[in-house]
């Protein structure tokens, strides 16, 4: 129950909000409905009363908290399970659920104002004191990532590994599950017919049943293959304790899909297809189940009169005038769109957060929203994320709460009439529509599909390249396994292996011999069907180069360019990268300026793009170029207050950036560090490493004049921070020995006592300086490393062994350390780095300042 309390002691309950899982999976985790469904009306009420009590008795004063509750179905007991004093992740979902914006009447009930003075922004009418009434069903899914964890455990439980999650509205709880389903993107086009989980093969009882056993992100899918298999609602309730009105809705949606799996195009009639578009069905799945094609089943629908409406979300069930305009897509007579006159540019967010594609696109969206009002355009967002700015009601002039797919995307166009279409600032996702629709007539301004394609397809890049005299890795395009253990032979190893058209380092590896090519080729295939992968020469101890740029198509002005703090081989949403350059001299920053232009230039860039270059033996190579605003824009924007995002909306319609006063490179004076955060305490079984697919969830940002002391912030901010003294603990591969010497003497000049293994500890003693030795796990000894970690007497760790996975030994001196919160740098460059950072901590004075302030030194 999400519930709201004032000065008056008026209280508020703002939605109720139901699992679909039963106890024991986290809320972040478990599917999601709102309204609650299966409660009778005086369970609800004894909830609501229970929900103020609680709020009063607790002391909060002003503003919302989220109450959760376990309800008995055999008896009807209900038990407080726990209360969030505070706005929490079920009150982002409560406010797009129902468009009252939670944290902002928080915030205003804050300093003094009561429920019944504040006015509901979408009615324009209603005083806040009004609780919210929805005539709509909202269901949230959760996204999860296991595949970039091997190892991690797949199995739900009450500590939350979801990164991300969907919402969908719908008149109907089947409507708004099926719309949920396809906007998580995971290729399942619904609740079967067709795509991922949708197929109509019969599972074996055994397999369904365990899978239905145990809480998994594809159990939902496991409960349609139990319908289709012949089980009853009663006996897999029995199994997972699911409502059984949840599981009667779902026989309901398998029961229709069987229907229409009978018809073919001729025989479908006004009455089944009207029913399927009602229960959420799109026209692929309606086309694939009856052996048709999507635009048939579209023009067949219409001729029947099946039109896509369009509903307000509007707090009070229609019964005041709303007048934000917040839409939700079904099928019925009334469409509630409001045509205006003016120019409408569609911006296509990036759905679902996910490792790879996340908040930091969010931000483009929102400030290319922010632009097209400013240039007098009407700005439609499309998106299906609810933990997002994007889906704010008030961030756009029309918001569509949608899946991200081709068939949602073209209908809103269509209905519209929008003038063009924003693909650059969503990630992957909308980038991946850009080609259908192109096809289909769709404007697509900025960068044209053709220069995206010129960038994202290997050959025709590698032509681009060529053409302006630009080098690249030796690199080679499989579109088999067979062809990329042929090309392999050629280019030679180490190869880097990678899909393309994907983000987030999908399916990228880095591999040593042939052996270890044949374990992962296939997985690399199967990361983007029908797509080829590539085949890179890797480049070993190369420093890599981040560029954010902005075109108008005649003027190319550089962003910012970021120097990873890690060799080449970690991603670059993995890495650290400080802004400027730190190590680079003036020539080879030129040369990557001139590299940049050329490129924006040859591809006709009309908006953002990002470079990444490696940098090897004096030589510049370009490593692939991304047509699109990249995960670095916020970060770049922020250190050098200068929103291109923004800038680079206001080009694409038309702006030149001499127009907008943008046109020579901003260098700060001082440093800015990106460090990643990571989710490795939530998957115990799987390695921590750093490597090409990106595991990063976050990224935090440290600034100062001193390079060391924004290293320092930046760990600060990540967590753990960098010890200023005690032991530290060195082990290497044979090749990282010299400089894990250096390393080791930096350590000892600043007064910390060192340990290490075997092979280590005897280089460093070696080259004079004093290390004591401690065992490895395999040799038996004790206390041994891990030993030493747990008694707390290791307070940095610098653990850089052979190759991308680490080995048994590796792997556990790491989990410990994550565990125990101990400070680990798994490269060399970054526990350089380190070092730096604690020089600058004990020689300078730990100073907060204002980014505006920074900013003034521009």
């Amino acid at each position: 129950m999400e519930v709201m309390r004032d000065c008056k002691d008026q209280c508020v309950v703002i939605c109720s909000i139901e699992n679909f899982d039963p106890m024991g999976v986290h809320t972040g985790d478990s599917i999601t409905v709102a309204p609650a469904m299966t409660l009778t009306d005086k369970e609800y009420q004894m909830m609501r009363d229970a929900s103020f009590a609680c709020i009063r008795e607790v002391g909060v004063e002003t503003g919302g908290s989220n109450i959760q509750f376990a309800v008995n179905p055999k008896n009807g007991r209900m038990v407080v399970i726990e209360m969030n004093p505070r706005v929490s992740r079920s009150s982002a979902l409560a406010s797009k659920a129902t468009g009252f914006p939670i944290a902002k009447i928080a915030a205003k009930l804050a300093v003094g104002y009561s429920l019944d003075e504040l006015k509901n922004d979408i009615t324009r009418e209603t005083p806040t004191c009004f609780e919210p009434t929805i005539d709509y069903v909202v269901t949230k899914i959760p996204r999860f990532t296991f595949e970039k964890f091997p190892g991690a455990d797949p199995i739900l439980t009450s500590s939350m590994k979801s990164v991300g999650e969907a919402m969908a509205i719908g008149r109907t709880f089947k409507e708004s599950l099926q719309k949920a389903l396809r906007s998580l993107e995971t290729r399942a086009w619904g609740f079967g017919g067709g795509g991922a989980f949708g197929d109509r093969e019969p599972r074996e009882l055994s397999e369904i049943k365990s899978r239905l056993s145990t809480p998994r992100a594809e159990r939902i899918f496991y409960i349609r293959y139990a319908f289709l298999a012949g089980m009853t609602v009663d006996e897999i309730h029995q199994i997972t304790a699911i409502d059984p009105w949840f599981l009667h809705q779902l026989k309901e949606l398998v029961e229709l899909e069987n229907r229409l799996s009978t018809q073919s195009i001729n025989s479908l009639d006004a009455s089944i297809l009207r029913s399927a578009k009602e229960a959420g069905f799109t026209d692929t799945q309606i086309a694939h189940l009856v052996g048709s094609r999507r635009q048939k089943i579209r023009k067949l629908r219409e001729s029947h009169g099946i039109f896509t409406t369009y509903r307000l979300v509007d707090t009070c069930a229609a019964e005041f005038e709303a007048y934000t305009p917040y839409y939700y897509s079904s099928y019925g007579d009334e469409n509630e769109i409001k045509p205006s006159s003016k120019k409408k540019i569609m911006i296509l967010g990036g759905g679902p957060n996910r490792i790879g594609q996340g908040i930091e696109f969010d931000y483009c969206c929102v400030h290319a929203s922010f632009a097209l009002r400013e240039m007098g355009y009407e700005s439609i967002m499309v998106n299906s994320n609810p933990e997002t700015v994007s889906t704010d009601y008030d961030t756009s002039d029309k918001l569509f709460f949608e899946p991200l797919t081709l068939e949602d995307v073209l209908e809103i166009y269509s209905q519209e009439k929008c003038d063009g279409v924003i693909v650059q600032f969503g990630g992957q996702t909308p980038l991946n529509l850009a080609s259908e629709l192109s096809e289909y007539g769709i404007n697509i301004i900025g960068t044209s599909h053709e220069s995206i394609e010129r960038a994202e397809d290997r050959e025709f890049f590698r032509n681009v390249l060529e053409k302006i005299a630009l080098k690249q890795p030796v690199n080679r395009t499989a579109r088999s396994p067979e062809e990329a253990y042929e090309m392999a032979g050629s280019i030679g190893f180490p190869i880097l292996l990678r899909p393309s058209f994907v983000l987030g380092g999908r399916g990228m590896f880095i591999v040593y011999d042939m052996d270890e090519l044949k374990r992962v080729v296939r997985e690399a295939f199967d990361v983007a069907p029908g797509k080829p992968v590539l085949l890179d020469k890797f480049l070993e101890d190369a420093i890599e180069l981040d560029v954010d740029c902005i075109s108008d198509g005649e003027t190319v002005v550089i962003g910012g360019m970021l120097e990873h703090i890690e060799f080449a081989g970690v991603h670059s949403g993995d890495a650290a990268m400080v802004l400027p350059p730190h190590t680079l001299g003036k020539a080879m920053l030129d040369k990557v300026r001139e590299a940049t232009y050329a490129l924006a230039k040859e591809l006709k860039i009309i908006g953002l793009m990002n470079i990444q270059y490696a940098i090897k033996d004096g030589e510049l190579y370009i490593l692939e170029a991304n047509p699109r605003a990249s995960r670095t824009i916020p970060f770049v924007s922020k250190a050098i207050g200068v929103p291109l995002a923004k800038l680079a909306a206001k080009v694409m319609v038309g702006k030149t950036l001499q127009e907008l006063g943008f046109t020579k490179e901003v260098i700060p004076s001082y440093f800015s560090v990106k460090e990643s955060v990571f989710p490795f305490v939530r998957f115990p079984n799987s390695p921590i490493t750093l490597s090409p697919e990106m595991r990063s969830t976050g990224e935090v940002m440290g600034q100062a004049f001193d390079m060391g002391m924004a290293f320092a912030k930046s760990q600060m901010a990540a967590q753990p921070s960098i010890p200023l003294s005690g032991n530290v603990f060195i082990s290497v591969k044979d090749s990282d020995k010299a400089a894990a010497c250096r390393l080791a003497r930096s350590f000892d000049e600043l007064g910390f006592t060192l340990c290490a293994t075997e092979g280590t500890a005897l280089a460093i003693q070696e080259a004079g300086i004093p290390v004591s030795r401690v065992f490895k796990l395999s040799e038996g000894g004790r206390p041994n490393i891990v030993d030493i970690i747990k008694n707390g007497q290791v307070q940095l760790i610098v653990n850089c062994p052979k190759g991308m996975i680490p080995r048994k030994d590796d792997d556990a001196i790491r989990r410990e350390a994550v565990n125990r919160s101990i400070c680990i740098m798994t490269t060399l460059t970054s526990a350089f780095a380190a070092v730096d950072g604690i020089r600058a901590m004990r020689t300078k004075p730990l100073e907060v300042t204002t980014i505006q302030e920074y900013h003034q030194h521009l």
